[in-house]
């Protein structure tokens, strides 16, 4: 079950990808591109996971899933956030850090020891095989880009119910199809980490992947409506 939950969230984050990167070569919008990394970043931790998962982990296999995929793939996320409800220029500047905070994660998670060694078909634990700054920076990244995102929905709903006037551009920014690009964007964020509440259910690596699928088809949906938002 493991397995297969895996192969099917690396196609659907595949699928979701090419599908994204197609409508940003078109329009050009940055919070497309920003979710194009995002999606490609799901596919590749996806992808990952499912190799470790069907023909045994190691410390490569695992440092590319937990990299791609507790690293850097919220804060990527959020960078969509950004640019949808802060505009380019604030978005610009969030990029350029991003960019720099990424480079950093790379060497650190690619060159950290590890605590332990890599193997089996059950997926590993970072607090176990990572020190300090490798969870450091699985923290700070998840937790602030999530942070992004729930605020994200939060201001836009709030706008939207507030009716603040303005020009056409902020009522664009606080249009109802605005208001549910974030909240599905912040709900699927909600699902790919949720699997440890149904842990108990179905156990923690089938709940881990079968979250992991849910949540990428939330957030593409949210990437579909946000898709017609007119700037």
């Amino acid at each position: 079950m493991v397995v297969g939950l895996a192969f099917l969230a690396t196609a659907i984050a595949t699928l979701f990808c090419e599908a994204t990167a197609v409508r940003w070569s078109r329009h050009r919008k940055p919070h497309e591109l920003a979710w194009a990394v995002s999606l490609a970043m799901f596919a590749l931790a996806s992808a990952a996971l499912a190799t470790g998962t069907s023909t045994g982990w190691d410390i490569g296999v695992f440092r590319a899933f937990y990299l791609l995929g507790a690293v850097l793939n919220v804060p990527w996320l959020a960078l969509g956030t950004i640019y949808l409800l802060a505009g380019e220029r604030t978005g610009h500047r969030a990029r350029a850090v991003l960019v720099f905070l990424s480079g950093l994660a790379v060497g650190v998670v690619l060159v950290s020891p590890t605590n332990t060694p890599v193997a089996g078909a059950a997926i590993p634990v970072g607090r176990e095989v990572f020190g300090a700054f490798p969870r450091i920076l699985a923290a700070v990244g998840s937790g602030t880009g999530a942070l992004v995102v729930f605020a994200g929905a939060a201001w836009s709903a709030w706008r939207f119910a507030r009716g603040t006037s303005g020009g056409p551009k902020s009522s664009a920014k606080r249009s109802p199809r605005n208001v549910l690009t974030n909240v599905l964007i912040a709900a699927g964020v909600l699902v790919t980490s949720g699997g440890g509440l149904i842990q108990g259910v179905v156990g923690h690596d089938e709940a881990f992947t079968a979250s992991l699928a849910a949540g990428i088809v939330v957030i593409y949906t949210g990437f579909l409506v946000g898709s017609t938002t007119k700037k």
